[in-house]
């Protein structure tokens, strides 16, 4: 008989504390792997999290000088991308930062609130006298309309693309009447309001000349509020035509021509030909993780809300 057969009850017991044993260690290596994962995807959050909050990757430690670019895309209203607090946000970091030695605003936009434009407009010309020695060029590229131009306005110099769009240097309110579709569905109108004027240029009912006549009104005020910041801004440059101020838009070489805008030049020929400085540093304020959070979590409420019927019909405007 063999050993291994005579000590048999033995041997398939250290056969199977060596199995055993070996499993142990198999699932005590698994769950150190498992936690050295599970921490190092914990790390990559906390990371993403405090970049996306802003609380690193700081601009304080750039070397050098550079130029600060402040971007205004899209349509400029408040609570948006291109809102008077991100721009006047961005613009005020950008001149407090002792390495900038000139800001540009890159500007593609059609437009948007005169309120939100105006705000910007003034602050450029508060952030420009308190840093006399920091220049500020507006660099257009598809289009600079309305608002935009506004803005553009408060700038040294502008600086435009050949076939950018610039102008529409007026105002507009727009909407729709409905009177004749409602006669045609047999719809009755019926609209009960405290003070004659508190359903002014209501779209289901039909247009009243007083009305229309106030709305001309406000229109010419904010109208010549936008040509005075034309003329100021631009001053000995602009050469004034019948429709300059009319709403039309001109393409860029047009627009060098009517003194609107300065020169040809994109981003980065301003930066390095103008500034100096041909090192860009980006001080746009970006929506970060927070904000996009807190912006969709409120939504979402107030749409859970109005579907509960939490949120009543009357509204004060």
């Amino acid at each position: 008989m063999s050993e291994q057969q005579s000590n048999g009850p033995q041997w398939e017991r250290g056969v199977l504390e060596k199995v055993a044993l070996a499993a142990v260690k198999e699932q005590r290596s698994a769950r150190r792997w498992g936690v050295f994962f599970k921490l190092a995807f914990l790390t990559y959050l906390v990371v993403v999290l405090f970049i996306g909050m802003g609380w690193v990757g700081g601009r304080d430690a750039l070397p050098g000088s550079h130029t600060a670019l402040v971007e205004i895309n899209g349509v400029i209203a408040s609570g948006g991308e291109a809102s008077a607090d991100k721009i006047m946000g961005g613009l005020q970091s950008a001149f407090k930062d002792k390495n900038t030695k000139g800001v540009v605003i890159r500007i593609n936009s059609p437009g948007g609130s005169p309120v939100q434009a105006g705000y910007i407009n003034d602050e450029i010309k508060r952030l420009r006298a308190k840093h006399p020695a920091i220049p500020l060029y507006a660099v257009v590229e598809d289009i600079c309309a309305s608002g935009g131009y506004y803005i553009a306005a408060a700038a040294d110099k502008i600086y435009v693309d050949k076939a950018s769009i610039i102008g529409s240097i007026g105002v507009l309110m727009d909407g729709f009447g409905f009177t004749g579709t409602m006669e045609k569905l047999g719809v009755e109108r019926r609209l009960l309001a405290a003070g004659k004027n508190k359903g002014f240029l209501d779209p289901f009912s039909p247009i009243q000349e007083e009305q229309k006549a106030h709305a001309e009104i406000m229109l010419d005020d904010i109208h010549q509020q936008f040509i005075t910041v034309v003329r100021e801004g631009r001053g000995k440059r602009l050469k004034e035509t019948p429709d300059m101020f009319s709403g039309l838009l001109w393409v860029g070489k047009k627009s060098i021509d009517l003194g609107l805008a300065d020169a040809l030049g994109s981003l980065d020929y301003v930066a390095r030909e103008v500034i100096k400085a041909e090192d860009v540093v980006d001080f746009t304020l970006q929506e970060n993780i927070a904000e996009r959070f807190a912006r969709r979590f409120g939504a979402a409420t107030a749409e859970a809300l109005v579907k509960l019927g939490a949120l009543g019909s009357w509204t004060v405007r």
